[in-house]
């Protein structure tokens, strides 16, 4: 899932698995095509193991996965924040607007039925309203947050 919380755009696939290799395959298709003109592409990734600038070695040749991952900067969540990653949210919606009441026997569908959401949720141009911020983060969440001894 790729989510853009300001312009409402949303991008889903599905796989037979998720790999490293396929991880990159997917940036690389994005940077390829939404943003062929852009010189610097921020990206928030969770902490998801398969999330590393190390995937597009193993996915391409050492001087397309370099060109790919200079155009980067990459983000992280914070370790126990994945919740607060906007991509995750989306995919909540996506299971629960989308796959919730149903069985889907093969990956054809599933691809049907996601590009559909997608197709939809595109065109109501939906932005994500984040109203959590840091400063009630450090509050609310005070025992994720380290413990400084002076």
């Amino acid at each position: 899932m790729c989510a853009e919380p300001l312009s409402g755009f949303r991008q889903a696939t599905a796989r037979v698995r998720r790999t490293t290799a396929d991880w990159a395959i997917e940036v690389a298709q994005m940077l390829d095509t939404r943003y062929a003109a852009c010189e610097e592409v921020t990206r928030v990734c969770d902490n998801l193991n398969t999330h590393t600038t190390g995937a597009c070695y193993e996915a391409f040749a050492p001087e397309r996965a370099r060109a790919y991952i200079t155009r980067i900067n990459f983000c992280s969540t914070p370790k126990h924040g994945s919740w607060l990653h906007v991509a995750a949210c989306e995919l909540r919606c996506l299971t629960s607007q989308c796959l919730s009441d149903r069985r889907i026997g093969a990956l054809t569908e599933l691809h049907t039925a996601i590009a559909t959401w997608s197709e939809k949720t595109n065109a109501k141009q939906r932005g994500v309203d984040w109203q959590f911020r840091i400063e009630n983060a450090r509050v609310k969440l005070k025992r994720l947050y380290p413990k400084i001894k002076a």
